[in-house]
């Protein structure tokens, strides 16, 4: 009479525990499926997975594999401390892969516990078209300039053919088009994107989708990647002091660079005493020790941190600082 009774906690706490998992695996893992759609032989097309942690110690992920040679994985972030975000690069290999394609990355994390992840990216290689070169690496932009860059866009196939548009997610990433030649079965297109003055900080991974007449597959994306630099940087950019005792300092090396030469005005904190070495003589690099105190705060902290610079062309670069003030 009482054995359906007694079963009814154990499937009730089953539940939980798989929720539970579903839960930690949708936060370290927000992104588990990639689609590229259709795109051109040769194109570098590549996708970064991000793993949060969300726990208190570290991640470490193991390693990575593909169930399909189209496809190869590389692990970006070994070892990823709390609060921060790693990578898992997928490339997809357009440059031997035709036709529809798709592979599963297994990503085994060993640390703080064992278990297995399964990432999915699928796609299209279409053999008509190939981008030369296959992407648009920017490398590094210095915030406020304005930078192009160019590619190739050769297409064999229907006489029709063309590009129609092009459109960008982004606002500061400006594309533009020319037909080169048409003829002979081949079609020729200049495709450029210039990254404008206004573009964030930064790294960037971004597409720029060309539009053609091609009614079955009329969108074909080029990647574009890059860094923005501001023109005062810190590293690290996340500060982490980890737990602390109220009036407890912490020292943390900050290494500044600026385009020109530079002198530190103030590094502030809110609710944090910082002292910093003072930098007498200006240098476009800066290698500085500043001490962290916490004053009336308690709890889990996250602030910035803001640096400025001494002159009459002063400029400001942010940190993130995280730390857990307790009196025990």
């Amino acid at each position: 009479m009482y054995r359906p009774v007694a079963i009814v906690p154990v499937v009730i706490l089953a539940s939980s525990l798989t929720l539970a998992a579903a839960d930690w695996r949708d936060t370290t893992f927000p992104v588990k499926n990639h689609d590229f759609g259709a795109v051109a032989v040769a194109a570098k097309t590549e996708f970064r997975f991000p793993i949060v942690n969300t726990f208190s110690s570290h991640i470490h992920i193991q390693s990575v594999r593909a169930s399909c040679g189209c496809t190869t994985p590389f692990v970006e972030t070994e070892y990823i401390a709390p609060g921060q975000t790693g990578t898992i690069r997928a490339r997809f290999n357009t440059d031997t892969f035709r036709g529809k394609r798709g592979a599963t990355l297994t990503v085994v994390m060993d640390q703080p516990f064992y278990s297995e992840i399964r990432l999915r990216v699928d796609g299209y290689i279409r053999s008509d078209m190939v981008f030369h070169p296959g992407s648009l690496e920017f490398g590094t932009v210095n915030q406020g300039d304005a930078v192009s860059k160019s590619t190739k866009l050769l297409y064999a196939g229907r006489s029709d053919w063309k590009v129609v548009d092009f459109r960008s997610n982004q606002a500061w990433l400006q594309p533009s088009y020319q037909q080169i030649s048409r003829g002979n079965g081949r079609i020729d297109y200049e495709l450029s994107v210039k990254v404008r003055e206004d573009a964030p900080t930064g790294y960037f991974q971004d597409e720029i989708t060309i539009l053609t007449n091609d009614r079955t597959m009329p969108r074909v994306p080029l990647r574009v990647t890059g860094q923005v630099e501001s023109a005062l940087s810190i590293s690290p950019q996340a500060i982490a002091l980890g737990r602390l005792k109220p009036g407890e300092s912490v020292p943390i090396r900050l290494v500044l660079k600026a385009r020109e030469p530079f002198t530190i005005k103030s590094i502030e904190c809110e609710g944090w005493q910082v002292a910093v070495d003072p930098t007498p003589v200006a240098r476009t690099t800066h290698l500085v020790m500043a001490s962290f105190t916490p004053l009336d705060i308690s709890g889990a902290q996250k602030t910035a941190v803001v640096i400025t610079t001494d002159g009459q062309q002063s400029v400001q670069a942010k940190a993130v600082l995280t730390a857990e003030v307790r009196d025990q």
